[in-house]
């Protein structure tokens, strides 16, 4: 049994067992004082060890989202995982350069010194190395996972042992468990809120924005978000949490937003739709297609003012989400460009997509199917649904273990690159009943779906490596008549069709590198949170202590992703090579970089198109972004 320190009074709701599996009577949470010095002594959650996670098929108590007061106590699974973590993080901070890096610079100064950053991403042992990275430079940290099942638990029980930050995380959270979490996360004991703000999905972002959005209308009109008013669990689980908190505490998003100076995001979550069943708040509308999509929806409310605080852009992913992270640093602020509201633009902090998206994947996704089936995957036929980054790090991966890899893409650019690397394309309805392994990677929604999964052959293996979890059509399958589900281990679930045959499902659909694996490698990570560290910086410099940037989406500067990418090199043995000034002078580039230039932004007379001027040589090349965006042209790639 695992314990709950005595702060606050935890409601229970029952989760219906999936089909085909037989209900388990769910235990009332118990509520012990846990042994320790007083306030800020981590606190576990007592959940009968037998009770699986709902996505498993079994009943389990789990929080709602309502009635438990701030804790100030982190809340994890179980804290006897500390000196297992503790190990780890030691590890991993060898493999992590850039972060000791920032330590070393940064930390003597203690920049974040009395403020509050509060972080939702990944709860790893390499989010723990970031974690303490902020702690270093003086942070208090609060921090929850922004997945169910991504959480490491030794990994936040050494964090919260160590006392570096107040974790609210721990791996098969459900859906109401995960909300409370990044309530806690985001609500600061004797603070309206946190300074500044960690994202990775949008789901902290979106709660502030809704939360202030539905106090206001509450404020107006006395109208309360209703959690009937959809069937979608997460909407429902967000519509409860909204309702029951104004009841408490009327303005508490509206102080939550004025308090936040400034975000670092990582794949926004559609802002004002969720992810699962992408439902709009405004309309609770049960369509996708009439959703719109991060980018657009970004620019819309920069553009109308309600972008409640400034956010640093660091990647454009070819996905159809906005990546956002992080980074600049104080530097160079004059080539530092700003998102023009209404216009479009794409530009890539390659030390994220490119080395995150691709190598990381390449890593982490032969990794999570082989630690889920213990399949060999050498000799099967493979499906890579989606050729951007990520999707070219899992097909570079397939072909390395042996797979036969095929593909499947909408954009003949990244088609014809898939072509030229030598995997074949095609559509997923011609060879649907052929193959073996399923991996969707596109960042859109209904991929792979019920009517594909009928004609699988038996036992194929499906997975998502996209951030959200509607890539397959999960709820379909679960609810399609005469189908059961066998669990065969946590995030492995067999899915048996009325004809007998069935597929293996990985992580529920969601996040399967995370869900079945550790996720990418430490040094992979280290290049992104390095860009977390110095992004946050910047906000301080420019937010906090200055009121340099508007509420709008500012780009990475190129210089310092080149620093990133230089802070890695000396533990790889790589030797630089160094420009001449003649040689400089010739590409038209500074002698130490960046050896990219930052685009210089003009806006078209007609003010529909953002244009990109850029120089080589000399010679200067105007390039339409906007189409580029259009037709998934990347501006580094076509250069």
């Amino acid at each position: 049994m695992l314990e709950l320190r005595d702060t606050a009074q935890i409601a229970l709701d029952w989760v219906e067992p999936r089909k085909g599996t037989a209900p388990v009577p769910a235990e009332p949470l118990t509520r012990t004082p846990s042994p320790g010095p007083g306030p800020g002594t981590p606190a576990t959650l007592a959940i009968p060890e037998d009770f699986e996670d709902p996505e498993v098929g079994r009943a389990r108590p789990r929080i709602l989202t309502t009635v438990a007061p701030t804790q100030d106590d982190p809340l994890v699974k179980d804290m006897g995982l500390a000196e297992f973590g503790r190990k780890e993080l030691t590890l991993a901070e060898h493999e992590m350069p850039g972060l000791m890096a920032a330590r070393k610079e940064f930390g003597p100064s203690q920049p974040f010194k009395g403020m509050n950053i509060n972080g939702s991403l990944h709860m790893t042992i390499q989010t723990g190395v970031l974690i303490e990275t902020l702690a270093a430079l003086g942070a208090k940290v609060r921090w929850c996972s922004c997945n169910i099942f991504s959480t490491q638990d030794h990994a936040a029980a050494a964090i919260a042992k160590a006392g570096t930050s107040t974790v609210f995380a721990w791996k098969g959270e459900t859906l109401p468990e995960y909300w409370w979490c990044t309530e806690q996360m985001m609500t600061v004991p004797g603070a309206d809120g946190c300074d500044q703000l960690v994202d990775d999905g949008g789901d902290a972002t979106l709660l502030i924005h809704k939360g202030k959005e539905f106090e206001e209308k509450f404020a107006k009109d006395g109208s309360l978000p209703d959690p009937s008013s959809t069937t979608n669990a997460e909407f429902k689980c967000i519509l409860q949490l909204l309702r029951d908190s104004i009841q408490v505490d009327k303005t508490k998003y509206t102080r939550m937003a004025a308090k936040c100076k400034g975000v670092s995001e990582e794949m926004l979550r559609v802002l004002g739709v969720l992810g699962t069943g992408c439902q709009d708040f405004g309309a609770v509308s049960e369509s996708a297609e009439e959703t719109t999509t991060g980018v657009h929806r970004l620019r819309e409310m920069a553009a109308k003012g309600e972008l409640l605080f400034p956010a640093i852009n660091v990647n454009d992913c070819r996905f159809f989400c906005f990546v956002l992270v992080i980074l600049v640093f104080t530097e160079n602020r004059a080539s530092r460009n700003t998102l023009l509201p209404g216009k479009q633009q794409q530009q890539d902090c390659v030390t994220k997509s490119k080395f995150d998206n691709v190598y990381g994947c390449r890593h982490s996704l032969p990794d999570s199917i082989m630690r889920a089936t213990d399949v060999m995957i050498g000799g099967k036929r493979a499906l890579v649904a989606g050729y951007g980054d990520v999707g070219k790090g899992c097909a570079f991966a397939m072909r390395g273990a042996g797979a036969r890899v095929l593909i499947t893409e909408i954009d003949p650019i990244c088609a014809l690159q898939a072509c030229m690397e030598g995997f074949q394309v095609v559509t997923l309805e011609e060879c649907v009943g052929e193959v073996d392994i399923f991996t969707s990677a596109t960042g859109n929604f209904k991929i792979i779906t019920l009517e594909h999964m009928k004609k699988m052959k038996n036992n194929a293996i499906v997975c998502n490596i996209g951030h959200f979890d509607n890539e397959i059509a999960m709820e379909d399958l679960e609810k399609c008549p005469g189908v059961k589900v066998e669990n065969i281990k946590p995030q492995v679930d067999r899915f048996v069709f009325p004809d007998g045959h069935g597929v293996i499902v990985l992580a529920s659909g969601r996040l399967v590198n995370l869900g079945c694996a550790t996720g990418h490698p430490s040094f992979v990570m280290s290049c992104s949170f390095t860009n977390q560290v110095l992004a946050q910086l910047d906000i301080l410099e420019n937010c906090t202590k200055a009121k340099n940037y508007k509420n709008d989406v500012y780009l990475l500067p190129k210089k310092l992703d080149e620093k990133v990418a230089a802070l890695h090199l000396p533990s790889l043995g790589a030797s630089m090579t160094k420009l001449s000034k003649e040689q400089a002078d010739y590409i038209g580039v500074p002698v130490e970089g960046p050896f990219k230039p930052a685009s210089r932004l003009k806006v078209d007379p007609e003010g529909d198109r953002v244009m990109n001027r850029r120089g080589y040589g000399g010679l200067k090349l105007e390039v339409d972004t906007a189409r580029m965006t259009l037709y998934g042209i990347d501006e580094d790639e076509g250069v």
